[in-house]
């Protein structure tokens, strides 16, 4: 392989990951902005993969309002009501410390904390 050959092959390489990283997840997505980086492995092969996304302290968002849980509730409608967006139902699920979505609405009266996302602060005594 010539010179020529290996710098088109790593300029290849370098723009698929630019492409990955900018299109891979569209901007609603709990993965958005989540680098990707690459593993190579023993035969040879390059692996893509996300790195870890690390779940942000509850504690950072901005409170909206509070929904009581009622029987039949189901987290992409509640989601949907509050957010606009069923697929937002991860927000919902960081904001209350939930690694499993559907122990949100397990409980009857339980209060799900509805939060605007990570960095958008609240109005104060709104």
């Amino acid at each position: 392989m010539t010179m020529i050959d290996q710098t088109q092959l790593g300029i290849q390489g370098m723009m698929q990951a630019i492409a990955l990283k900018a299109s891979l997840f569209p901007p609603n997505s709990r993965y958005s902005g989540i680098e990707t980086t690459t593993m190579e492995t023993a035969t040879g092969k390059t692996v893509i993969y996300l790195r870890r996304r690390f779940v942000p302290h509850p504690e950072k968002f901005a409170l909206l309002q509070e929904h009581t849980v009622t029987e039949g509730d189901r987290l992409d409608n509640i989601t949907a009501q509050y957010l606009g967006d069923p697929e937002q139902f991860w927000r919902i699920c960081d904001a209350n410390r939930a690694m499993h979505p559907d122990k949100l609405t397990a409980t009857i009266g339980r209060k799900l904390k509805i939060t605007l996302p990570e960095g958008i602060p609240g109005i104060p005594n709104a």
